[in-house]
């Protein structure tokens, strides 16, 4: 069993070498963004765990996953990355489900202050969403992580929780309609480029992204981005979020690589 188990480690080391060979020369996204789904699913294929603990499970291993993209996107060299990671309807899930979440989510985010690589390699954290629906505690520390970053440019990494696309666009129109309203803008001024400097994004040179991956085999973007993702490539993988794989990202670029992009022309 231990011999098989490693010439499959084997093997896929072989193939994540080719795999990098082939996208290395090419033209890289320099923004990704991804929909980080099926943890629920991942767990519930699962055996191993008591039903009452497999929600979160699912999720901390989607968690663990994200902890590894980040050297990841890294070694492609992606300047910005934007995850999917809580929606606005996701609160309308099991309290019990949501409370977990939470929890998960304010221990990462701490972990992460504490991440040498975050202060080493100078990036940029947001999180991207309505915050004031989020618990007291997780709000804090988000506000934490953000101020610690504040000042980092070579890489941003954006959390999109508490997040929905609509809402986005409301948000980013109220605070248009109440410029308009105190004087501060002419209602002629309010064009594509104007709109974008109040949306949640807008702290970034590239706020639209050049390629979606969705994994789970769902074929939607869910709210996801819904300003941005105009022209953003669309790349929807079979694969679980728990179980994404530097290879799956590999694959996902190889096949950005190979379409042409035609921006409406």
């Amino acid at each position: 069993m231990l011999k098989k188990a490693l010439s499959v480690i084997g093997a896929y080391r072989i193939y994540e070498k080719w795999l990098w060979q082939q996208v290395k020369s090419g033209i890289k996204p320099e923004h990704v963004a991804i929909i980080l789904d099926g943890n629920r699913r991942w767990a519930n294929e699962k055996d191993a765990k008591p039903l009452l603990l497999k929600d979160k499970w699912g999720h901390a291993e989607g968690a663990d996953t994200v902890e590894q993209l980040l050297d990841w996107s890294h070694l492609i060299g992606v300047k910005y990355v934007t995850l999917y990671t809580f929606s606005t309807e996701n609160f309308a899930r099991h309290s019990d489900e949501v409370e977990k979440i939470m929890q998960l989510a304010e221990e990462r985010f701490r972990k992460l202050l504490k991440d040498e690589r975050l202060h080493r390699d100078k990036i940029h954290i947001k999180v991207l969403g309505r915050t004031n629906m989020l618990p007291d505690s997780l709000q804090k520390t988000i506000a934490e992580l953000e101020k610690a970053t504040a000042q980092y440019d070579q890489y941003f990494w954006n959390f999109a929780f508490a997040y929905g696309g609509r809402a986005e666009i409301v948000d980013a129109t109220k605070k248009i309609a109440m410029k308009v309203k105190e004087g501060e803008l002419d209602v002629e001024d309010v064009n594509e480029s104007t709109f974008e400097k109040y949306l949640y994004t807008s702290h970034m040179d590239k706020q639209d992204p050049d390629m979606i991956i969705r994994t789970s085999g769902e074929e939607r973007l869910s709210g996801f981005l819904l300003w941005q993702a105009a022209y953003s490539e669309l790349l929807f993988l079979d694969v679980y979020w728990p179980d994404f794989r530097l290879i799956d990202l590999l694959r996902a670029i190889r096949t950005f690589q190979n379409r042409k992009r035609r921006f409406g022309a």
